[in-house]
């Protein structure tokens, strides 16, 4: 790196300028048999339109071209197995976590372990750099003001190099989440859909096989949860993750220290959101964070990450999961 800049760390700032309504409930449609209420937004249907003739946001949402993917998706694959459909729901879900969203999670941990790996190259780059501005600072009589925007430009610019140099700029770790989210959304209105008959097609007779397409405790998948068990199992399996990422963390900085309250406090609030939407939609959000705790868990594996070719750095160990048992018992259980 030093070669490659030719020995100079430091290039000329520019010159500075100075300036001065109560939810409502509705019965979902039985085909003669009464089961939990459902709230209203949960069986309008997409083609329902306001008085001025255009439909909401979430009408569009509903109806968009994403969404109908996902219809067809589901449908299909009930066709093909010829599963229940809480079977179908189960492993579409399995099937769109392993295809998608576990290589870009391997992709994304990748990046990171690069973006780690760099880490003591930057520390030594910010040291050189913190003494040719103290020196440029004293020589050409600096404000700290100058000085500290001298730096940090440069060091941007220093740092940027490096990312382009090794390919692994930090927001190419953030694919995941651009693909993970949408997927998730999409999935889940496409199951609303399905479960209240505002499919665009088949609408009904979907919404019929769905009503004794459930198994144990959730015979009807239209219907809410009343026992709260799924709602509850998502919840705690959010958490899990969340808490897996807490106890591997050394030292978190105050942001990320406040982003991990954050997704703490959405965890706990999915519960109840979970508890007012048909028994479809909590399946398939049970599902995929199971599946995401799976993965979590699978790209800790020393094994698996070498599988992967993602590069060893300092923090890795070779007995991932005794270190985090341990860490889970010293926070939970030992902790008196």
């Amino acid at each position: 790196m030093l070669c490659r800049l030719g020995g100079r760390w430091l290039r000329p700032l520019p010159v500075l300028q100075l300036g001065a309504q109560d939810p409502q409930f509705a019965r979902a449609p039985t085909g003669g048999a009464e089961r939990s209420a459902v709230p209203v937004w949960a069986v309008a249907s997409v083609s329902a339109v306001s008085t001025s003739g255009t439909g909401g946001w979430y009408e569009a949402l509903a109806a968009s071209a994403p969404v109908q993917g996902a219809e067809e998706l589901l449908l299909g694959a009930h066709s093909a197995t010829g599963l229940p459909w809480w079977s179908t729901v189960v492993l579409t879900t399995v099937a769109l976590r392993s295809a998608v969203t576990l290589p870009l999670a391997a992709y994304q941990h990748y990046i990171l372990a690069k973006v780690e790996n760099l880490q003591p190259e930057i520390k030594n780059i910010a040291r050189h750099l913190n003494q040719e501005v103290a020196v440029r600072a004293n020589q050409l009589g600096w404000s700290k003001r100058v000085a500290r925007l001298t730096y940090l430009k440069n060091m941007r610019r220093l740092v940027s190099e490096l990312y382009v140099r090794d390919n692994c700029h930090p927001f190419k770790a953030t694919v995941l989440v651009w693909i993970q989210i949408p997927m998730w959304i999409f999935m889940s209105v496409a199951l609303r859909n399905l479960s209240t008959g505002a499919a665009h097609a088949e609408g009904f007779s979907v919404q019929e096989q769905l009503a004794t397409g459930g198994v144990l405790w959730f015979p009807d998948l239209t219907a809410l949860d009343s026992t709260w068990i799924l709602p509850v199992s998502v919840g705690v399996i959010n958490l899990l993750i969340v808490e897996i990422f807490a106890v591997q963390k050394i030292g978190m900085s105050r942001f990320q220290m406040y982003a991990t309250y954050f997704v703490r406090a959405v965890s706990v609030l999915m519960i109840p959101v979970a508890a007012t939407v048909p028994s479809s939609i909590v399946l398939y959000w049970l599902c995929s964070s199971f599946m995401g705790l799976s993965q979590n868990l699978l790209l800790r594996s020393p094994r698996f990450r070498q599988l992967c070719r993602i590069p060893v750095t300092k923090g890795d160990s070779d007995t991932p999961y005794k270190d985090l048992f341990a860490a889970f018992y010293a926070k939970f259980i030992s902790r008196k």
